[in-house]
């Protein structure tokens, strides 16, 4: 099968029917096709190349639009410490996109379910290969986001993770970068990923943070702390004046996070702070 290779897309004759499909081949060389279509000897057929769990070539009439040279959205079925993990890029076809490819750290690994931006590559012995996405594939063709994006929330999936930040496609094709202090926890490669738009950069890109804005973490500090009232009885040993350290090392949240967070229960009348804590006021009603 010197003229076969994993990955193709041929044009190939129907020389036989067999169990489960039909023997396909061209003057070179013939290959399996698995399929439950009706063909006649003679038919002329295109197919896509692969090498199925025994590492057979086989054939089949899905035309995968992950291809050599066409990049597509692929999902993660499984991941394999130390080997890298397995992507559909078809309903019969899984590659392996190798942890060579992957980032070094394994948290920021693609888990089952995210999805790569890949294209397909051969390793020395002829096997497909899954071959991710790099920034220098999108130079020059990045589409330039307009301003009016300032401030807006975006979405997107990240391609790219490293120390200094991740790198997002976002659902309208712009590139956004992440950078590590605008992050609440480093993103995944794959992951999907929500957040807002901090600046429109003068080449067209975004810079993006993950973190809420101020009046929405306000809410969201709020009720971890509402919670954690109720869970301890209706009192914290925290005030406005308790030390940082220790609000950040309860509660993950700066101390300025905690007293937005608290300014709001106490516009809505929920605590009252003495003696260095903090009391939920129907604690203090029921021991009234």
């Amino acid at each position: 099968m010197r003229n076969f290779k994993a990955g193709d897309i041929k044009t190939l004759r129907v020389k036989k029917q067999m169990t489960d499909g039909y023997l396909i081949g061209d003057n070179s060389a013939d290959v399996v096709l698995k399929t439950d279509e009706n063909r006649s000897i003679g038919d002329q057929v295109d197919v896509f190349l692969y090498n199925d769990k025994n590492n057979e070539l086989k054939a089949t009439l899905e035309l995968p639009s992950v291809r050599f040279n066409a990049f597509d959205w692929a999902e993660v079925l499984r991941v394999i410490d130390h080997l890298g993990v397995f992507v559909k890029i078809g309903e019969e076809i899984d590659v392996l996109l190798s942890s060579d490819d992957l980032p070094e750290h394994r948290h920021v690994w693609p888990v089952e379910g995210d999805q790569v931006y890949v294209s397909l590559k051969l390793d020395k012995k002829d096997r497909l290969l899954a071959d991710p996405v790099k920034e220098e594939d999108f130079e020059g063709t990045w589409p330039v986001a307009p301003e009016s994006l300032d401030n807006k929330d975006i979405s997107g999936r990240v391609f790219r993770s490293g120390r200094e930040g991740a790198v997002m496609i976002s659902e309208d094709g712009y590139r956004g970068f992440i950078h590590h202090s605008e992050q609440i926890k480093e993103p995944r490669v794959g992951e999907w990923v929500e957040g807002r738009v901090i600046k429109v950069k003068d080449d067209g890109t975004l810079n993006v943070s993950l973190f809420p804005r101020k009046q929405d973490a306000q809410a969201i500090d709020a009720e971890m702390l509402l919670d954690y009232l109720k869970e301890h009885d209706g009192e914290m040993p925290f005030d406005n004046k308790s030390d940082p350290d220790k609000i950040q090392k309860t509660f993950k949240i700066s101390k300025s996070a905690f007293k937005r967070a608290i300014g709001k229960l106490y516009k809505d009348r929920l605590i009252v702070q003495e003696n260095g804590k903090t009391l939920l006021t129907e604690r203090i009603d029921s021991d009234r």
